[in-house]
């Protein structure tokens, strides 16, 4: 493990602090948790924009224009 030093606002702190008191843990490990599930959602979009690269792409304008042909407009 590594020592940081955060700063945290003081509402945040303080829903830090009971919240690792509910769930019996620590808020450092909250803070590792929450830091982990926030990688794992970039990597994940990373993915998808990479999946995704080929697909044809549609301006605003055409896409709005698609909407109202639709009747979704």
């Amino acid at each position: 493990m590594k020592r940081a030093t955060i700063y945290f606002e003081e509402d945040i702190h303080k829903a830090l602090k009971v919240k690792a008191a509910e769930v019996s843990t620590s808020v450092s490990d909250l803070v590792n948790e929450a830091i982990r599930s926030s990688l794992q959602e970039d990597l994940e979009d990373l993915q998808a924009f990479e999946d995704r690269k080929n697909e044809p792409t549609m301006d605003f304008e055409q896409f709005l224009k698609k909407l109202k042909e639709d009747g979704k407009l």
